[in-house]
């Protein structure tokens, strides 16, 4: 029986043990991500402090972002995302030491979790540039919505189950289960066999970055997707740092942070599994443009929710666009990029991320310390809207090149596998 086209991908066995390994390694990610954020916002109060933790996971993908695209396109992927994994599931004991040593400090869980975004920031690009050597082009959009449906799932999963953790066995629980669950990724990854990178010959590192971004800068569709990702991860984005602080605003228990991740991870996982039909019928470029239009709107509902069952319904309708945009970003972006450069586009998407959304974080969090949550949250939904629409008044038809471009021949794999 053929699968749905959303579904697709999940036929090709790879993709298949790949996903499921990612999804168990994602359960255990957002329970650690929630618990760390009740945590710091239990023991500080502060919701700079929740934001400054949160930042520190991204701010490795604009600093080394690039080191990981150049190496993604140089050396094999699949042994760099083998050894930044190992890195991660030792700090992540680390963390869970520290919990149950009770020597859990702000300063020290932003260090580990700063460290693990290096690691990632390194391995990433290499996990995103293999798709197209896993599935076929035609299906390279629902593969990137299902990635992002199986990080949302963790995050509907993990945590639900992270609430229960916490109660039954405390919030060391929760992190050694995170540590345990990226055996499942490692598993994954380590039968895969993948094309080897072809880099220039006498290109040194330095090169390679440059001329990645060169590349991403002159190609109009991720010109475009690169205008987005900036807007987006700046202004809307940071609401997924501040959930903790969102919860203790509407309701004073920070712990309620679970109830909102969880239903924002619902409306992404509904998206993820329309988006491969809605991409084949109306475009990706369509689809972006609706997403990012909507977005801000969903944002600004969520700001002035006044219950948690509204907050919960406000931030369903977020996740789901956020998904859109999200996934619509990565699939263009692996689309339009030939095989030599994939690694570096992703990675210029990183550091685009890896710079706006933690100073994005860490600029709304100061402000709603000042002036409120709310009116930060709605303001920013507002400077969105704004923006999007100065920028097409300034440059008309800059996002006209976000639709799909003609198979290439260098998106055939080559013969040499690792």
């Amino acid at each position: 029986m053929a699968l749905p086209r959303s579904l697709a991908p999940l036929r090709h066995r790879r993709y298949a043990a790949l996903w499921t390994g990612a999804f168990f390694s994602n359960i255990g990610t957002w329970m650690e991500t929630v618990a760390v954020g009740i945590l710091v916002q239990e023991i500080t109060g502060q919701a700079v402090w929740v934001a400054v933790v949160a930042a520190a996971g991204f701010v490795p993908n604009a600093i080394i972002g690039p080191l990981g695209g150049a190496l993604a396109d140089r050396v094999p992927r699949r042994r760099l995302l083998l050894g930044t994994t190992a890195v991660q599931t030792v700090l992540a004991g680390v963390l869970t030491a520290l919990v149950a040593l009770d020597a859990f400090e702000p300063w020290a869980v932003t260090l580990i979790v700063l460290i693990s975004g290096c690691a990632g920031a390194l391995g990433f690009p290499s996990y995103q540039s293999m798709m197209p050597d896993i599935v076929p082009r035609e299906e390279i959009t629902a593969a990137a919505a299902l990635g992002a449906a199986q990080w949302n799932l963790g995050r509907v999963v993990g945590p639900a189950l992270a609430g229960l953790v916490i109660e039954a066995g405390g919030y060391e629980w929760a992190f050694a289960i995170n540590t345990l669950s990226f055996l499942a990724v490692i598993a994954a990854i380590a039968p895969l066999r993948l094309p080897l990178p072809t880099p220039k010959a006498g290109e040194s590192i330095l090169q390679s970055i440059k001329e990645g971004a060169r590349f991403a800068i002159r190609e109009p569709g991720i010109r475009a997707v690169m205008i987005y990702v900036s807007l987006n991860s700046l202004l809307a984005a940071p609401f997924i740092g501040l959930v903790a602080s969102m919860a203790d605003e509407v309701t004073g228990h920070a712990r309620d942070a679970s109830v909102l991740v969880t239903t924002q991870g619902i409306g992404a996982v509904l998206m993820a599994l329309m988006l491969g039909g809605l991409a084949a019928r109306f475009g990706n470029r369509q689809v972006l443009v609706t997403a990012v239009t909507a977005l801000p709107f969903s944002l600004v509902l969520y700001a002035f929710a006044p219950s948690l069952a509204l907050s919960a319904i406000a931030i369903f309708v977020v996740g789901y666009l956020y998904l859109g945009c999200l996934s619509s970003f990565t699939s263009i972006a692996q689309l339009r990029a030939p095989s030599e450069f994939r690694g570096r586009v992703m990675s210029a998407l990183m550091v685009l991320l890896g710079t706006m959304y933690p100073l994005g974080l860490l600029i709304q969090g100061l402000l709603a310390d000042a002036i409120g949550l709310r009116a930060t949250t709605a303001g920013a939904a507002v400077l969105l809207v704004v923006a999007v629409a100065v920028m097409r008044a300034l440059r008309p038809g800059f996002d006209r090149e976000l639709g799909d471009i003609a198979p290439r021949a260098d998106t055939t794999p080559i013969a040499s596998t690792e």
